[in-house]
């Protein structure tokens, strides 16, 4: 296929995309839009399962911001049945598509077993005592998930079959997965905070002299204290590691993957990148409205990258 006819391609298919109603966290399906269609369904039926035992966390813990143990325990069997049934012999599961589509594709289920221990510590938890907890957690709630994103992009067919990447899947997910979660947490700090859920660790928020209780105030509309400032300046700073090491990886796995994929990589890193821009710890406000990007800014982004790619 010429460059000229791959690039019309991939331009139908982005004006297939309906942008207005891609809810939730949409980047990886986004993304994965770009990719051939059976694999585009194998990305949004593993979305959806992790999508919803995070979901089955969150929502409980919206509604109630302390859980008792008696609570916990139930929690916990329900998330261990949802996720358990990836790695059940029984042939008891409940989710069929779900199981055959970690079959057909290979993938490992070190993603699920990651995820489901950071689910776990979201039950028995209230937040984080340092921040190399957070990274331990994060290795489950964004590395786990960017890693099935990553080794269904690097997959091979071969004689009509699948064949595993040719690189390390969780170092490859790694850095843009740590990139997009911190800045993902200063993106919707007012809605979690609202919503009970905390992700600033004790540590930090120690290290620049803020409470709890002065973060609910700034969630609900009170003034940005400089404190504040200095914390989201010190994420700042470590997302652009994150964000450097990303650009290298991009660059390292690239050779590996046909056109398609490899945009997939760039269209996801750029989406990220948009809102980390966006963030301004100087003179910047923190609400949802002002670092959510709009539908139509979504589908700018996209076809830039596009058009940049050729």
């Amino acid at each position: 296929m010429s460059s000229k006819s791959e690039r019309k391609q991939l331009l139908e298919i982005f004006d297939s995309i309906d942008f207005e109603n891609i809810k939730k966290h949409p980047n990886i399906l986004i993304a994965a839009a770009f990719w051939e269609p059976e694999r585009y369904r194998a990305a949004c039926t593993t979305y959806r399962f992790l999508r919803s035992a995070d979901d089955l966390v969150d929502n409980y813990k919206i509604k109630h911001p302390a859980i008792e143990k008696q609570e916990q325990v139930v929690l916990v069997e329900t998330l261990g049945n949802l996720t358990a049934q990836l790695s059940s012999k029984a042939g008891d599961a409940t989710d069929r598509e779900l199981v055959a589509t970690w079959e057909k594709f290979l993938i490992p289920l070190w993603p699920v077993e990651a995820f489901t221990r950071s689910m776990v510590y979201d039950i028995h938890h209230q937040g984080f005592p340092s921040f190399s907890s957070f990274l331990e957690y994060a290795e489950g709630a964004s590395v786990a998930p960017a890693g099935v994103f990553v080794h269904l992009c690097g997959l091979r067919k071969e004689n009509g079959h699948y064949m595993p990447p040719l690189f390390d899947v969780r170092e490859t997910a790694r850095p843009c997965a740590i990139f997009s979660y911190l800045v993902h947490i200063i993106r919707d700090f007012q809605q979690d905070r609202l919503e009970n859920l905390n992700y600033f660790p004790s540590d930090l928020l120690s290290l620049y002299g803020l409470s709890q209780e002065q973060l609910e105030r700034m969630a609900r509309g009170g003034p940005i204290l400089p404190s504040f400032r200095n914390l989201v300046r010190h994420y700042m700073e470590v997302a652009d590691t994150y964000r450097r090491e990303t650009l290298q990886i991009i660059n390292k796995v690239s050779p590996l993957l046909n056109t398609r994929y490899r945009l997939s990589l760039h269209i996801i890193f750029d989406l990220y990148l948009m809102v980390f821009r966006r963030i301004d710890p100087e003179k910047g406000i923190f609400t949802t409205d002002a670092l959510n990007p709009s539908p139509d800014q979504i589908k700018a982004q996209v076809l830039n990258t596009i058009l940049n790619y050729y």
